[in-house]
């Protein structure tokens, strides 16, 4: 609560209220042609999920930095049996909450120009997607973190089987089955804990409580087999090498908004339930499996960077390089140290601005064009500077500039991971080169040379809507990689909370 009123539960509603509100007035307002109501639809969008992110930032400049555990929580009663309406936000999750709001009125103004049918069912669409990934990161209690973390799929599904591409229906059920099914084992988990709880904490007293479940010691053997369980969901979701192919096709037929929210904020579920779930709940198994995370993740560093510069899409040279800087993510948080796990979160933060970014500014010339093919574009510093300019800023941000925010992520993750195995850090470095050498290659390609195509002879600048979608993300790339505090010192006690616990936990295991 904040001051007596459940700000979590407002802030996460709201969009579906918005969207109902929408659906609502289009069947009592609809008539021969299009309707008001559809007509006032991205504006309805717009005006809540701009309210929405000023929420969002209040609760983040009210949230005390000092403070370790969970804030403005809230607790209702609503299955029963131990399940209840639980919501709350530590340093990890709040800034995911606010990246969250923080996209998603882009992805609005963005989507005004490109999306020519069915407005209003698309701004449905994203408003419930907004509640839904809100609700993932908020959630304290695990069904309904499972709830929310599974209905994700339901709007991006539509998003990308309506408004993609021309292979939009493959791709859609392709995400749709990979992510679903990747979930299955992890249910099976969860209800494996909630009756383990009732063994430990009396019958009757079974919980979903996260915190509660947390502070469980979970037997060794049992720990293996619920680890497994939950990192088939989370992997499936980042996604991690060898059950990353379901991303690039989604991304290349989704729109330019589902493709920034798909890169931005989903990837980042997986990301996030590694925190909340793998590594408190099951600290022995996830040292014991420490050391295949990180060769698979060194492995998606540089085989998805050298897939991504054989890609002639930019659309899919981009997805293959997210899956490649997810492998940073999980390289650190498996590393288990301040470094890593401060980088992780980080990695995370950052990659969901300068991906989305990434993916807007295919979006630009995409409108314009109509095609993603490399070999179609060259030489349009010409005729497009100020693209150029903002283009080679979130280039250089995708390699690790320092300067920039993707700069801090990468050093912090291999500086800890450095500190478990020294081999594991210089694999993620040759990666960092290898994102050099596809991300300029691709910025050479397009933006530099002569004008071979008579077609890109006059095509025009940025108008001023993509220049103020393009100018948040230029200012929090910039002061980002200037002044990382601004996400470290939200995240620093929860992360010492986190590794205390799990140092805990080890040890009593040592001892046994």
């Amino acid at each position: 609560m904040f001051n007596g009123v459940p700000i979590l539960s407002i802030i996460t509603f709201i969009p579906l209220l918005a969207a109902a509100f929408l659906m609502l007035m289009s069947r009592l307002s609809r008539s021969d042609g299009k309707s008001q109501i559809e007509q006032n639809a991205p504006r309805v969008a717009l005006i809540t999920t701009i309210a929405v992110f000023i929420l969002s930032l209040i609760l983040v400049i009210n949230f005390d930095n000092a403070e370790a555990g969970f804030q403005f929580t809230e607790e209702f009663a609503w299955l029963g049996a131990g399940i209840k309406y639980r919501m709350g936000v530590d340093g990890i999750s709040v800034l995911f909450v606010l990246l969250t709001a923080f996209l998603t009125p882009l992805c609005i103004i963005a989507s005004q120009a490109s999306i020519k049918t069915r407005m209003l069912e698309y701004m449905v669409a994203f408003l419930v997607l907004e509640t839904l990934m809100i609700g993932t990161f908020c959630a304290l209690d695990m069904v309904l973190f499972y709830v929310f973390f599974e209905a994700v799929l339901i709007p991006m599904f539509i998003i990308i089987g309506v408004w993609g591409g021309k292979d939009r229906v493959y791709a859609a059920y392709k995400f749709f089955l990979y992510t679903l099914l990747g979930s299955v084992l992890m249910l099976a988990a969860m209800l494996w804990l909630y009756y383990y709880s009732g063994q430990v904490l009396g019958e009757g007293n079974a919980t979903t409580d996260i915190r509660q479940l947390s502070q469980l010691n979970i037997p060794l053997g049992a720990q293996t087999w619920l680890w497994l369980a939950f990192f088939a969901s989370f992997a499936v979701k980042m996604p991690m090498w060898p059950v990353h192919t379901w991303l690039p096709d989604a991304h290349v037929q989704a729109p330019t908004a589902g493709s920034v929210i798909l890169a931005g904020i989903l990837l980042k579920l997986g990301g996030y339930g590694l925190l909340r779930f793998s590594i408190p709940m099951f600290p022995h198994a996830s040292v014991q499996f420490g050391p295949l995370v990180f060769w698979l993740s060194v492995i998606a560093i540089i085989y998805t960077s050298l897939v991504a510069y054989r890609q002639t899409d930019m659309k899919k040279l981009i997805a293959y390089s997210s899956v490649a800087h997810m492998g940073f993510v999980t390289m650190g948080i498996f590393a288990l140290n301040v470094q890593g796990l401060q980088g992780s979160i980080f990695q995370m933060i950052s990659h969901g601005i300068v991906s989305g970014a990434l993916f807007f500014a295919v979006g630009v010339i995409y409108d314009r064009m109509h095609t993603r093919e490399i070999a179609f574009y060259g030489g349009i510093v010409k005729t497009m500077p100020i693209f150029a300019a903002v283009f080679m800023l979130f280039t250089m941000a995708n390699v690790g500039l320092p300067g920039t925010s993707g700069f801090i992520g990468e050093i912090l993750t291999m500086v800890g991971a450095y500190q478990v195995n020294p081999w594991i850090a210089f694999g993620a470095a040759f990666g960092m080169i290898l994102s050099a050498v596809y991300a300029l290659h691709l910025y050479r390609e397009v933006i530099f040379g002569e004008v071979t195509n008579e077609k890109l002879i006059g095509i025009p600048d940025m108008n001023m809507r993509e220049i103020i979608i393009m100018a948040p993300l230029v200012i929090m790339t910039i002061l980002l990689g200037v002044y990382p505090s601004l996400v470290t010192d939200i995240t620093g006690a929860s992360v010492d909370a986190l590794l205390a616990d799990v140092t805990q936990k080890l040890d009593m295991s040592v001892g046994q």
